[in-house]
């Protein structure tokens, strides 16, 4: 899948010409259709070598250049990542080299219903975004509900409420401005709704329990990744596939997705789906044991336990590849985890107050580190803010440090693509008061 490009910067924003950067691949803007600069010969990348970038370029200030040209790496700006993530949002389409398609708007079309933005938590570090595309919402909106009802019969009627509740197109159009078209979206909306039936009816809301858990999880993991078996036994298992909602969501959401996304794409989504059903038997083991988490045990399991397959799908549903051997460098490893690890913070202080409701006991940091380092619950969820702040800001330096160590536009546009899934995880989370509320700690 070719790689559409970057962003093209806003004629208003702040030029970065004051301070020593670097241009990278010239050729392939040009290929895209990029107009390049013809004021001054530009030097070439730094030659870097993949485990010395973090030491000779890491930032060591905070900056406000969050809106620069991100095909410039900028070594001395400590808010490189930011400059890469680009605009994003209504009204920033046409600064993108990927074509989108057009959402068809009927000759009358009701008014989107403008969402109760609700609050940010005060503390928290985030980087707001734009309203997403109100056409681009209101289309995935009606396709996803319409894969959930129609094609794998995944909830009965009284759990419609809930399923709108969701919000699941303005999350995904959100955390994917950039998708070249709603179909592009629809990968990651159907996946996302997917691990969502699975976490809902194996682990938690409705019916999950953590005895037996480990043997539906294997189960419903071979919708992802396929059993291969003699042909006595083939038939039992296709059959198997379609006997729950999690199953059938699972199977029906990855045959869409591996029609666009390459080889390497789907076999990296199969293995973070493989460490999330880990981290999903790590919590119900300690819930079956009545085990209370050392604090590090808990940030363990939540590595696993985490959003990391969502962020990581950001090239396949842009319609672009991060290569597999880039993929898997150390240090884009260390940003794609530290990436899970912070927004998955977000989802424990923004659902804090839903899950205290809930029956039983919910493992969250503020709940672990109340409990671990007897403090009260009130300092344990401003602390919790503090640990979610720290991974924030490691994320955003090690992304800057591989940017600057391997500059070529897919490495880019992925670290961009993973910062702002960032951003419109935490929009979702602020904005959507059907699900939550903030505890009453300011």
């Amino acid at each position: 899948m070719p790689d559409p490009g970057f962003s093209r910067p806003q004629p208003s924003l702040p030029a970065a010409a004051a301070r020593p950067h670097i241009h990278t691949h010239a050729a392939g803007s040009a290929a895209a259709g990029e107009a390049l600069p013809t004021k001054s010969p530009l030097p070439g990348p730094p030659s870097v070598h993949a485990g010395e970038g973090a030491a000779a370029v890491r930032p060591s200030s905070p900056a406000e250049l969050r809106h620069a040209n991100p095909a410039v790496v900028t070594q001395s700006s400590p808010a490189l990542e930011r400059i890469l993530r680009g605009p994003s949002g209504l009204g920033t389409t046409g600064l993108h080299l990927a074509r989108r398609e057009e959402v068809p708007v009927p000759a009358v079309s009701p008014e989107p219903e403008a969402p109760d933005e609700g609050k940010p938590i005060p503390g928290l570090y985030h980087h707001p975004v734009p309203e997403p595309d109100p056409a681009r919402v209101e289309e995935v909106s009606r396709r996803i509900k319409a894969w959930a009802v129609d094609e794998v019969e995944m909830y009965p009627p009284e759990w419609e409420d809930q399923f709108d509740g969701f919000s699941t197109g303005r999350y995904m159009v959100a955390c994917h401005p950039d998708a070249p078209t709603v179909e592009h979206v629809m990968l990651a909306a159907r996946l996302m709704v997917a691990e969502n039936a699975v976490d809902d009816c194996y682990c938690e809301d409705h019916g999950g329990s953590p005895v037996g858990l480990g043997g539906r999880l294997l189960l419903a993991h071979t919708a992802l990744d396929p059993l291969h078996t003699t042909k006595d036994y083939a038939p039992g298992w296709v059959e198997s596939l379609g006997s729950d909602a999690p199953r059938r969501a699972y199977r029906s959401a990855m045959e869409y997705f591996v029609q666009k996304a390459t080889p390497s794409q789907a076999d990296r989504f199969r293995h973070d789906m493989a460490r999330l059903h880990m981290g999903y038997l790590a919590e119900a083991a300690w819930a079956e044991t009545d085990h209370m988490p050392e604090v590090w045990e808990y940030l363990a399991m939540r590595q696993f336990n985490n959003f990391r397959p969502c962020p990581t799908l950001t090239d396949s549903v842009g319609g672009y590849e991060l290569p597999a051997d880039l993929h898997a460098r150390p240090d884009m490893q260390r940003v794609i985890a530290l990436a899970g690890n912070a927004t998955t913070i977000v989802n424990d202080l923004y659902s804090y107050t839903k899950e205290l409701k809930s029956p039983g006991r919910h493992l969250n940091l503020p709940v672990v580190i109340a409990e671990r380092e007897g403090i009260s619950d009130r300092d344990a969820y401003l602390k919790a803010v503090e640990v979610h702040n720290d991974l924030m800001h490691e994320f955003e330096s090690e992304s800057a440090a591989v940017a600057a160590a391997c500059p070529v536009p897919s490495v880019l546009r992925f670290l961009r693509g993973v910062a702002v899934w960032l951003d419109g995880n935490h929009y979702w989370h602020q904005t959507n008061t059907y699900r939550y509320s903030l505890p009453d700690f300011w």
